[in-house]
């Protein structure tokens, strides 16, 4: 049967070349490679539970009058958007339980992304020849973000209008375009025309996702073209040279096995983990806000941005050229993003390294780069920490003007304590290292020579 359907293939499609050359390719056995499958698992389930939410969402600004199963909501006005999440949650079959895991894989997708981003870039892996992998890995990772925004915005409770109100206003922040760009996103003043809704749901569940699964492809396609990179370690293993394990037999049952657990540990949280709770914010209106919101984690940095930022507008001749949310909103982001994806030839242009590499470099072998690398990773996060300024005043009763001034020092302080840190830490390992490899040196050498001596005590 086995060699019919071979024979069978081969005849109509010629890719058994193809498929040999697959089951034979070779995955380095390293835990941190793991990353990039937990993300694409992610993925797997986000499409898989999301198309469930399409066959039950409505995307309609349209006011309706609630009479559900939920009482605290009951007779209240809101749109056919709020109405058909809170009929998902509570009266669709499952709803709850695929919203919410939909919620959480979500998270952890961008999750993943961020640790795998994280290893890349302090092991090398960015180097010749896999730029370009690399590359399409942070467009990824900033599509994943948007992809997000939209998809927790389109439920129109009190928390995403807010978020969508931001959006809009950072929007219209950006210089000289700002007015006609909103205008083009939501068709008019905030909340925008009614079709907004329209064109984000379709942004979300078609233009985004297709875009992120053609991103996916084209990164898988170009790690099997380059292989994968490896650490180094005892031969054969060496940069022309992959060890570790086939697909078939035995990489593939591996894989599929992450694969269910990662589905299994998503269902989990979705069903006992309660995330994003709408029908307690309410449903949306422009006039409505509430104190200590919070959008979801991934989104907390650019909020701790807007939030850093000083009072600050930009005026020439009395006219606001650039206003005080672009700064945080916009510009934060954008010098993060282009950051990211200019380091690998930054990288090479101070180096002057221009060889290929396949071999991973161990953080401590590249001290400026580790160094640079976490003052840079700290500084983002001290931004992110930035956004819970509200919550830590409400929770801890903390000040909340001085919880700002302090960050607006410490984003700039810190993260060069870090970067002298981290780099005098990498070389004293370096130090200890080869002072250890020395050490070993000299025993294996009074060893070899303790053993000349005592052959030529030994009588004959």
């Amino acid at each position: 049967m086995i060699r019919a359907t071979v024979r069978f293939l081969e005849e109509r499609t010629g890719t058994i070349p193809f498929i040999r050359k697959a089951l034979r390719y070779v995955f380095p056995d390293h835990w941190s490679f793991l990353l990039g499958e937990v993300a694409l698992y992610s993925f797997v389930v986000l499409v898989a539970t999301g198309i469930y939410l399409t066959l039950f969402f409505e995307p309609s600004t349209a006011q309706t009058v609630y009479h559900g199963s939920y009482a605290p909501l009951r007779g209240q006005v809101m749109t056919e958007a709020y109405r058909s999440v809170v009929d998902i949650s509570f009266d669709v079959k499952a709803g709850l339980l695929i919203r919410q895991t939909h919620h959480w894989a979500a998270n952890i997708f961008v999750a993943a992304i961020v640790l795998h981003v994280i290893r890349i870039f302090f092991t090398g892996a960015y180097r010749k020849p896999r730029e370009l992998t690399y590359v399409v890995g942070v467009l990824m990772l900033f599509l994943s973000l948007l992809e997000g925004y939209l998809g927790y915005s389109l439920a129109d409770d009190l928390l995403s209008g807010m978020g969508l109100a931001i959006g809009y206003s950072v929007a219209l922040s950006v210089p000289f375009i700002g007015a006609n760009l909103a205008l083009l996103i939501w068709g008019g003043q905030f909340p925008g025309d009614p079709t907004f809704w329209s064109r984000m749901y379709i942004a979300h569940v078609l233009i985004f996702p297709v875009i992120i699964a053609t991103l996916i492809a084209a990164h898988l396609a170009l790690v099997a073209s380059r292989h994968h990179t490896q650490f180094a370690g005892p031969p054969p293993r060496s940069e022309r040279k992959v060890v570790g394990l086939p697909t078939v037999p035995s990489y593939a049952p591996r894989s599929l096995g992450l694969f269910f657990s990662v589905a299994a540990v998503l269902f989990l949280l979705g069903g006992l983990v309660q995330i994003n709770p709408i029908w307690l914010w309410g449903p949306y209106h422009v006039g409505q806000g509430t104190n200590g919101a919070q959008p979801d984690w991934y989104l907390g940095w650019l909020i701790g941005a807007l939030r850093l930022v000083p009072s600050f507008d930009l005026v020439i001749a009395g006219r606001t050229v650039v206003p005080n949310p672009f700064w945080g909103g916009a510009l934060f982001p954008l010098v993060v993003m282009a950051t990211l994806l200019a380091w690998p030839w930054l990288e090479r242009r101070v180096t002057g390294d221009y060889a290929f590499h396949n071999l991973l470099e161990r953080p401590r072998d590249r001290p400026w780069r580790t160094a640079i690398g976490a003052a840079f990773f700290t500084w983002v996060v001290l931004v992110f920490l930035t956004g819970s300024a509200d919550r830590v005043y409400v929770l801890l009763g903390l000040s909340y003007v001085g919880q700002i001034w302090f960050y607006r020092v410490a984003v700039w302080v810190i993260p060069l304590i870090v970067l002298l840190l981290t780099w005098r830490i990498c070389l004293s390992l370096k130090e200890i290292e080869s002072l250890d490899q020395e050490r070993e040196r000299a025993e294996e050498e009074s060893a070899r020579a303790e053993e000349r001596e005592a052959a030529l005590a030994s009588p004959p």
